[in-house]
């Protein structure tokens, strides 16, 4: 099938609740882990942001903030529980608004995918731990949360909802895909409940769907309220696309401004390029075909986002291909890592198709650290007020990020153990 005609990707996009995105082009969320001491933003991530401001994206989602001090994806990760610091999270806010585009924060909750080294309690749907073979003693065992701790998670993602309003974002994304809590709560394989919270999609899908409602009631009705699914888990017996099909059709009638589509968790991670099991196609946009399909049955627009790093990729995505819509939107995350100008570039005409450091090695699961640790990078130099880089050593920037990582994470557990 050929495509048809499509919105060009540096027109408009008006949301269901009035407010509008200048172009098509979203800097997706990464995780930068660059908070300062106390879990809040400082000058080196107001520079990042400010450099992707001035990139021409209409759309930027900050990487995860955490709702609850104790539940971080990482020990460099920002928190936002209360209204100590929210100063710093205004000038971060202001920062990434530069160049007009609306500025989304995601918020987030690890649920088991929790670091030993964090030195905190990791709860989950079930007590069913990351299984990453050798690897998986790097993660916390989880215990089940009860129903009063579940009520308190959906309180804690609408006041972390409310909190960046007041700080100046123009709308935030519940994180519901890569095996973090919420996508915890969809999946069968992680979800082993018998009560409300379990058992049938219906179930599954409560924790999310209170979620939207407590933020949505929380945030004035121009703040815009979008999530991050799954398309699918990638593991056999997992959250499926037939799943995530119907999740979009509930969240049809909850105000619900724009849903991003990407897949897969730390046991498969389809986000990097890479998953196990089921994948949808070629490593680039390999979630575009997806889309599509859910594009037809949504009533807000659709994102997606995984692994596009070609403007005749993203020009397509949001071409009709036979009696399929286009997506709305389209995520760039780790090509603007690189390219950090990579829309205005494109607005110019330039014909960049951004190159992205592979690591082929035998262990996928340390490949992928070694992805994220490379693609972190970039995010380092940036707000250093640097150029990225494609030419580090894979091995020697995996170690280099985890002695960061134990640092930042001997800060924070010293930082939570004064709070206590």
């Amino acid at each position: 099938m050929s495509a048809t005609a499509a919105p060009d990707l540096f027109s408009p996009l008006a949301l269901p609740n009035g407010a509008v995105i200048p172009n098509r082009l979203c800097k997706a969320a990464m995780e930068e882990n660059m908070a300062d001491e106390g879990q809040v933003p400082g000058p080196a991530l107001v520079r990042l942001y400010e450099r992707w401001a001035r990139g021409g994206a209409g759309l930027i989602l900050t990487g995860n903030v955490m709702i609850d001090a104790r539940a971080l994806t990482g020990p460099g990760g920002l928190v936002l529980e209360d209204d100590h610091a929210i100063g710093q999270f205004q000038t971060w806010a202001r920062a990434a608004r530069l160049g007009g585009a609306q500025v989304w924060m995601q918020i987030n909750h690890p649920g088991r995918q929790l670091a030993v080294a964090m030195g905190q309690e990791a709860v989950a749907p079930s007590a069913v731990p990351v299984d990453l073979g050798r690897f998986s003693k790097m993660f916390a065992q989880p215990r089940a949360l009860t129903p009063a701790e579940i009520a308190e998670v959906v309180e804690r993602f609408a006041n972390t909802a409310a909190l960046a309003e007041r700080a100046g974002f123009t709308g935030v994304q519940i994180h519901a895909a890569h095996g973090y809590l919420v996508s915890q709560f969809l999946s069968p394989l992680t979800n082993r409940r018998s009560d409300l919270w379990g058992g049938s999609l219906e179930n599954r899908a409560r924790l999310l769907l209170d979620i939207v409602r407590a933020v949505r009631a929380r945030v004035a009705p121009g703040f815009c309220v979008s999530v991050k699914l799954n398309s699918a888990d990638f593991q056999r017996g997992g959250f499926e696309a037939a799943d995530a099909a119907q999740v979009v059709e509930w969240l049809n009638g909850m105000a619900v401004d724009l849903v991003e589509l990407s897949g897969g968790s730390y046991e498969s991670p389809a986000m990097q390029g890479a998953p196990q099991h089921g994948s949808t196609g070629a490593r680039e946009a390999y979630f575009i075909d997806f889309a599509r399909d859910i594009a037809a049955i949504a009533a807000m627009p659709i994102m997606v986002t995984g692994g596009v790093r070609r403007r005749s990729v993203a020009q397509e995505a949001l071409s009709t291909k036979g009696n399929l819509a286009g997506v709305a939107m389209l995520g760039l995350a780790r090509a603007m890592a690189f390219e950090p100008d990579l829309p205005n570039k494109w607005r110019d005409g330039a014909a960049l198709d951004v190159t992205l450091p592979e690591v082929g090695w035998r262990n996928k699961s340390l490949s992928g650290l070694a992805v994220m640790a490379i693609a972190k990078a970039q995010l380092y130099r940036l707000g250093r007020g640097r150029a990225p880089s494609t030419r580090l050593s894979p091995l020697l920037t995996l170690i280099g990020d985890q002695w960061r990582t134990r640092k930042r994470a001997a800060r924070y557990r010293a930082w939570m153990q004064a709070r206590a």
